[in-house]
């Protein structure tokens, strides 16, 4: 069983819900996807076991000795990467357009590494993640990697719980392709409205089953109340709304999964969801 837990926008409360899975379920194996702010390990602490460099893009070097200085690089180069015969790193999409056109060979593509892959042994298991280097592209590619490092640890019996990355581009895709179950983080606002359609259309596109919960419903209950038509109209299935909590912001500076607090409304419906989602695909 592989659950990734997802949000139209960054913000709705998908990591304090996803850190809060992973806690309750140690039978599993996580991954954090969202590769450009990885944050998951902070929350469920751990030593890391394992970290290897990702070679994520290639970047394009001059070589001044073979330089002729024709200029048949800078004209082709369709990102206005290279002036004065040398190239800009963060201008520089790697495409090797400069390298064909050279007729000199002055040009090489080379390997650029754009974050590190990471297993963290955690209290509550492992956990799959990357640092990704800032500005760095890919992403989805790293994610996919990501994936790739948690399936190689997974026992056979093990669920693999995911903190997706949030909205719709190709890091989400990378996220959800292949998984069993998404859970849609919504929050009662116009644009959350707005953000869960889109994201909700891309697991349709993909063949995913999907569920909601909307965290933070009181805050606005008439749109709220929008969101549950919407799913009743589209057949998903909500299951749970949790309510505003300033429990949470004290757990967030704890560095500890909002469940961990017994006193906390939020933590107690987070369990309910849980516990209904696991009635629904049980552990074997």
């Amino acid at each position: 069983m592989q659950l990734v837990i997802i949000s139209g926008k960054g913000g709705t409360g998908k990591t304090t819900v996803a850190a809060s899975f992973a806690y309750l379920s140690q039978k599993s194996i996580k991954v954090d996807c969202d590769v450009d702010a990885s944050n998951l390990h902070i929350i469920l602490g751990g030593e890391d076991l394992d970290k290897k460099p990702y070679i994520g893009a290639k970047l394009a070097h001059i070589d001044p000795e073979k330089c002729i200085q024709c200029g048949a690089c800078e004209k082709v180069c369709r990102f206005d990467a290279i002036k004065n015969f040398m190239i800009e790193p963060l201008k520089c999409e790697g495409c090797g357009a400069c390298k064909v056109v050279c007729p000199n060979g002055a040009i090489i593509l080379e390997d650029e590494i754009t974050g590190d892959t990471l297993i963290t042994k955690t209290d509550r298991g492992l956990l799959s993640r990357a640092e990704m280097v800032i500005g760095a592209e890919g992403s989805g590619k790293l994610v996919t990697q990501v994936r790739k490092n948690a399936m190689k640890h997974k026992r056979e019996d093990e669920w693999v719980i995911m903190d997706g990355t949030p909205g719709i581009g190709c890091a989400v895709m990378a996220s959800i392709t292949g998984c069993d179950v998404a859970l849609i983080v919504v929050e009662p606002t116009q644009s959350g409205i707005n953000d869960f359609e889109r994201v909700y259309a891309l697991t349709k596109h993909f063949g995913i089953k999907a569920f909601v919960c909307i965290n933070k419903y009181d805050i606005n209950k008439n749109i709220s109340t929008e969101i549950e038509k919407l799913c009743e109209r589209e057949g998903i299935e909500v299951l749970g709304k949790i309510p505003f909590d300033p429990c949470v912001k004290s757990a967030v500076n704890a560095l500890k999964p909002i469940v961990s607090y017994e006193e906390s409304k939020a933590g107690k419906e987070i369990i309910n969801i849980w516990n209904v989602f696991k009635n629904k695909y049980e552990e074997e």
